[in-house]
């Protein structure tokens, strides 16, 4: 260990970008059995490890797996990585670790961070590979818990309780299971073969999968609440934002998720949606945050002629990941820093003229953030064929909430005890982005965890 002297930090390497926008694979190559050791050994072994305990939501076992796998014990670092976290060969993968685990790394001040989110998948890729197991010990309890949604959430929730032998039943209102995972995060992020392989885990552990059960029409919460010792509700905030600017009502303006969607549908096999074509039009993207990133990149893969982004703000105060940001430079994307739209229109010719002006960014206000004020007479016209909005999103609404006597708030989000995450009804639990509003992965993964070990303490003492 603490061979941060003789050994560099080294990063995944990348597909190339042109071949990359051939297709939606994923553009990393993961680690090697020597490299995800020789990586490991750069750990410190910090007495107070902050990638754990500042950086991690999870508190993920982090120098104990890199001390494992730098010992070439690959079982019992697959077995620590598993330990505390539901998916870690996904967070590996989505988490924003510069600002998180990485971030937080004693090397990273002079050395180079060390690369955990990659050798955190990088562990779970190779055991899996090698034939290596989970332990789960089947169902061995009379208790029963029905997970509402089976995005980050559910799944982490679900996990836990598998992991205690509780049987759990899980109801999904889409076809496939993974919520966001599946349909929110681009193949190029996170390959839908991993979601799938976990599934098959879990489902193996004991999960009961219930596929098109929309709560509130094919299944009601009350007969959930009836049918089960406990429900955990995590169905996350997937619907998009619209805008108040003049012109969001065109057919060629679409929202994010519904455009991220319909192009997975499609490459699930599913007849593609014409108003969702991007083939050989120019996009334009407003938003600044991973899910713009991800339209992006996913527009330029769909074979858009041009792709741009318009951002209020400038590109050190784009609330997206750095990482995706340079990758979407590298294949080709046009960034607009202070740009605010302020209308679409339909010009005579057919085109959409998306009317912005310039801004600059004056005193902070009360939340740190600078102010973004309008620069005078800078008004101007960028031509677009199709206009993805990327402003965020809001909870879905789910039927029954407040006649199972679940408080929410005036946005709509599920109110429960930080502790526990139990909510008003204290037979119904919650987590994730219904919660918390649209957030990270690695959050919705820790409530789900903490309302597994809440329901566990109740229903096993």
């Amino acid at each position: 260990m603490q061979n941060f002297v003789e050994t560099n930090r080294q990063d995944l390497e990348k597909t190339e970008t042109t071949q990359r926008l051939r297709n939606f694979d994923e553009i990393y190559q993961f680690f090697t059995s020597r490299q995800v050791r020789k990586q490991g050994e750069r750990c410190v072994q910090c007495g107070d490890p902050f990638c754990a305990t500042i950086g991690c939501p999870l508190q993920n076992h982090i120098p104990q797996w890199l001390e494992a796998v730098a010992d070439r014990d690959l079982e019992r670092a697959f077995l620590l990585s598993n330990e505390s976290s539901p998916f870690p060969e996904i967070l590996g993968r989505v988490c924003p670790q510069s600002h998180l685990c990485e971030g937080a790394c004693t090397l990273d001040d002079g050395y180079g961070a060390i690369t955990i989110g990659a050798i955190e998948a990088s562990i779970s890729d190779l055991a899996f590979a090698a034939g290596l197991q989970l332990p789960f010990p089947g169902i061995c309890h009379s208790e029963r818990v029905a997970v509402v949604g089976s995005g980050p959430a559910g799944i982490s929730c679900a996990h836990f309780l598998l992991r205690a032998g509780i049987g759990v039943d899980m109801y999904e209102r889409a076809d496939r299971p993974g919520g966001l995972l599946t349909y929110g995060i681009p193949g190029f992020k996170l390959d839908k073969k991993i979601i799938e392989h976990r599934f098959k885990l879990l489902k193996k552990a004991g999960l009961q999968l219930h596929l098109q059960q929309d709560i509130g029409k094919d299944i009601s919460l009350s007969e959930l609440v009836e049918q089960n010792d406990a429900v955990f509700v995590g169905i996350g905030a997937t619907m998009g934002r619209g805008s108040n600017l003049p012109g969001t009502d065109l057919s060629e303006v679409v929202l994010a998720m519904d455009y991220l969607i319909a192009k997975q549908r499609q490459l699930f096999g599913e007849a593609a949606d014409p108003q969702f074509s991007m083939q050989d039009k120019r996009v334009v993207v407003i938003g600044g945050g991973d899910t713009a990133m991800d339209c992006l990149r996913t527009a330029i893969r769909d074979g858009a002629s041009q792709v741009s982004c318009l951002y209020r703000r400038d590109e050190a105060n784009m609330p997206g990941s750095h990482k995706e940001f340079h990758n979407a430079v590298e294949e080709g994307i046009e960034f607009c820093f202070n740009i605010s739209p302020r209308e679409i229109r339909r010009e005579a010719e057919g085109m959409l003229c998306v009317e912005v002006e310039k801004t600059k960014l004056g005193e902070k206000a009360a939340d740190g953030r600078q102010q973004i004020e309008i620069i005078p007479d800078t008004a101007h016209c960028i031509p677009a064929e199709v206009v993805i909005l990327a402003l965020g999103f809001d909870v879905c609404p789910l039927p029954e909430l407040k006649s199972n006597d679940i408080e929410i708030d005036h946005s709509g989000q599920i109110q429960i005890d930080s502790a526990t995450g139990v909510t008003s009804n204290p037979k119904i639990y919650s987590g994730g982005d219904c919660y918390r509003g649209a957030d990270l992965v690695v959050t919705a993964a820790a409530d789900g965890r903490k309302a597994a070990l809440a329901i566990m303490q109740k229903l096993l003492g």
